[in-house]
């Protein structure tokens, strides 16, 4: 089978995890491949997402790195039993640039998630009006059934919040982002009345960070902290203006802990934050 063009986040996270327990074990390509029976070009594609591999040789490669982490090799396992076209985003392929599918992926997969917005409201707590805004002030302008196709995707998106064992969500959003009044004043009292109605699910936690809020907090980017279902697989997703960035790096997922962390005390507390977007809306 050919290499894959564009394998997925997750087929290529799934090789970036093998190359580092190969790195860690102080194994060459050269000799992974002497193990499994191929050649070190295959090693490389593997890796780097672009071709797959199977749960037997998987476990024989771990096996071989010294890795006794029963769990991240299952979770590995998992992900290689994936196939493009069997989630609902993968209709969207072709249709929307591969960072659309890639944050639902994540979305989809995450055990719990926290995100940090300064200037416009989570994907997953948007009303489709305010995203629609948000598409339709996108320089050069987007042709309308792209937007469209932005806004139903962003829409299903939010599936993942009403699913059976829903993650854990947090919200930590500046108030400049409440303040905001994308689409106008009805769109934008409609969108805070919408974010109120989803702090009452259990599994959704909303604070806010205030203006007044004396602890200066790094919150220029919009970033996601996805968890895995082994603490190995978290992610860091970052929106940019050229596209979604994802950041798997033992330093970078530690950063970004702290960087919530530290948000997190500069935040009001969640029914404070409810009162506080309350009197925002009122206000509109």
């Amino acid at each position: 089978m050919p290499p894959r063009d564009n394998p997925t986040a997750r087929q290529a996270r799934l090789g970036s995890e093998l190359r580092k327990l190969r790195e860690r074990a102080g194994r060459t390509a050269r000799e992974a491949a002497g193990l499994i029976s191929t050649d070190q070009a295959r090693i490389s594609h593997v890796e780097a997402g672009r071709s797959g591999i199977g749960e037997e040789r998987i476990r024989r490669l771990a096996s071989f790195y010294a890795c006794d982490d029963e769990e991240l090799v299952e979770a590995l396992c998992v992900i290689s039993r994936e196939h493009r076209g069997q989630f609902w985003w993968d209709e969207y392929r072709g249709t929307l640039a591969p960072g659309f599918l890639n944050i639902a992926e994540l979305e989809h997969h995450a055990s719990h998630m926290r995100c940090l917005q300064s200037m416009t409201l989570p994907g997953l707590l948007q009303t489709p009006e305010y995203a629609r805004a948000l598409f339709e002030g996108v320089l050069p302008k987007l042709p309308e059934d792209e937007v469209e196709a932005r806004v139903e995707h962003r829409m299903r998106r939010q599936s993942v919040l009403d699913s059976d064992k829903p993650p854990p969500f947090e919200a930590i959003v500046h108030e400049a982002s409440l303040r905001m009044r994308v689409g106008g004043r009805t769109v934008a009292r409609d969108q805070l009345a919408h974010l109120l109605e989803a702090t009452d699910r259990l599994n959704v936690t909303v604070r806010v960070i205030a203006f007044a809020s004396e602890q200066f907090v790094e919150v220029t980017q919009t970033v996601l902290y996805a968890g895995g279902v082994v603490p190995q697989l978290d992610t860091v997703h970052i929106d940019a203006p050229f596209g979604g960035v994802q950041l798997d790096a033992a330093a970078d997922l530690h950063r970004y802990r702290m960087q919530f962390d530290v948000a997190q005390q500069a935040c009001l507390a969640p029914e404070e934050s409810r009162s506080f977007i309350h009197h925002i809306a009122r206000d509109l």
